[in-house]
């Protein structure tokens, strides 16, 4: 699943999200609207993580989530 797909399915994704990293907020991420972007910043902010961390971060659980499609 690549960055397009994740803002076109936000409001499918928004709670994985908050799974993924719960201390996002509701707000927080209503206000990203899941533009990727956004999100990654919001990682920076929030865990300390690095730009680059940070995408690595959210490009492995897109994978992750696009495997798991794929078996189903």
């Amino acid at each position: 699943m690549n960055r397009d797909i994740f803002e076109g399915k936000w409001k499918e994704m928004r709670g994985q999200v908050k799974e993924w990293w719960g201390e996002l907020t509701d707000d927080e991420l209503d206000k990203t609207g899941g533009k990727s972007e956004q999100v990654i910043g919001l990682l920076q902010q929030k865990y300390g993580y690095t730009k680059e961390r940070a995408e690595d971060e959210l490009e492995r659980r897109l994978s992750d989530v696009k495997n798991a499609v794929k078996q189903i």
